[in-house]
């Protein structure tokens, strides 16, 4: 049975709930274009990289443009972005979430975040848990997007430990994706239909029991 050693989280959808920030700002971009997002379009766009999650929009509606404008509409929505998360407080942590951290510092774990997101610092700020974990790597540091393992195995190296002694939290098919590839046991938080190739799913963070999950995943 391993020893577990660290907890590594996704932002969006997992700590806080920025999704459906994400979702406005793009559905925004392709009403601009001339099409609509629908709820189920946004799934398939869910941790994504901006210009990955940009390119999927604009298949959506059919279109393809230059580097030129595709670099003016991942900024474009990125501002719309930052307008809505700039209004965020520490009540915007999802329920649950504020105590189950404690309880992982409480027991001596690394707490690392792994988020595609280039707007974790802040979104961090925002939320006053930008000084609560021992890293944070996010879009800003990784060549490649989930479902690629990239940002949660450097999460594990920075600090110091092997993907098989830590626990990654995803809401997102490409994020457990990721988790999987990278040899992490994997927690999806959010529908079972989505998440089914996590180790286990939980339907929200309401209640989360460090020493549950423990039990639930063989982790010593």
């Amino acid at each position: 049975m391993p020893q577990l050693e660290a907890l590594i989280f996704d932002l969006d959808g997992v700590i806080t709930n920025t999704a459906h920030f994400h979702f406005i700002a793009w559905r925004k971009i392709a009403n601009d274009l001339g099409f609509d997002l629908s709820e189920a379009d946004n799934e398939k766009i869910k941790g994504l990289s901006r210009m990955d999650s940009l390119i999927r929009v604009l298949e959506i509606g059919g279109m393809s443009f230059e580097e030129a404008k595709l670099v003016e509409l991942a900024t474009a929505k990125n501002e719309h972005y930052q307008t809505f998360i700039r209004e965020m407080t520490p009540e915007d942590i999802l329920p649950g979430m504020a105590d189950f951290l404690e309880q992982g510092k409480a027991a001596g774990l690394k707490l690392a975040v792994g988020s595609s997101s280039k707007n974790a610092p802040i979104i961090l700020e925002q939320l006053e848990l930008d000084t609560f974990f021992d890293t944070v790597v996010d879009g800003n540091g990784v060549t490649h997007s989930k479902p690629d393992p990239e940002v949660f195995v450097k999460a594990a190296a920075q600090i110091g430990v092997n993907p098989t002694a830590a626990i990654v939290f995803e809401d997102a098919m490409s994020g457990v994706e990721a988790a999987k590839a990278g040899g992490f046991c994997c927690v999806g938080v959010g529908d079972p239909a989505h998440l089914h190739k996590a180790n286990h799913v939980i339907p929200n963070t309401v209640g989360l029991s460090l020493d549950a999950l423990k039990e639930q995943l063989n982790f010593q």
